[in-house]
This record gives C-alpha cells, sequence and structure tokens, in this order.
C-alpha cells in the first residue's frame, strides 16, 4: 500500500482531493476500492417522541484513512493517488 497517509488524513473524504483519483499500480483498476477509514464525530441527533431519528448536523472531529484496497487485486496490490486525466490536481 503507498497512500501518503499524512497527506491522506488532511483531505476528508476517502483521501482524495478534487482532480485526484485512486489507481492499482497491480492491475490498474481506477474504478472500485475498498476504504478503511476511522472518525470521531459530533452527531446532532433530532429524535422524536418514539424515538426514532435523523441526524441533522455532523462535524468530523478527527478522521484517519487506514487502508485502500483494490477490489480486484486485493490487499497485495498498491494503491496510489494520481492526477485525473484532463484535469490539474488541486
Amino acid at each position: 500500500m503507498t497512500v501518503d497517509h499524512d497527506r491522506a488524513d488532511a483531505l476528508g473524504v476517502a483521501g482524495l482531493r478534487p482532480g485526484t483519483r485512486y489507481r492499482c499500480s497491480a492491475c490498474g483498476n481506477v474504478t472500485r476500492f475498498d476504504v478503511f477509514e476511522r472518525a470521531r464525530t459530533r452527531r446532532y441527533l433530532h429524535l422524536d417522541l418514539a424515538g426514532s431519528g435523523v441526524i441533522e448536523e455532523e462535524e468530523v472531529l478527527d478522521h484517519e484513512l487506514e487502508a485502500v484496497v483494490c477490489r480486484w487485486c486485493g490487499p497485495h496490490a498498491a494503491v496510489e493517488v494520481e492526477p485525473t486525466p484532463g484535469r490539474d490536481a488541486g
């Protein structure tokens, strides 16, 4: 796995900036990945009297990208972050 965890931690959702994507260097896959993340969040729940509810607000307090695994090759593959073709990485 060659995902830059320090870079990914600062980026938010799935460790990607706009204009970037994941790519498996073993098989070339750019579309199917298992993303393992750990997050600590604060949620505002709005509950009715029966106990059913909706999350109305969520703030991510801490986020860690643990691993990105290629769905085609599995965990032995090397998943990298690369610029999306035709776009500048942000």
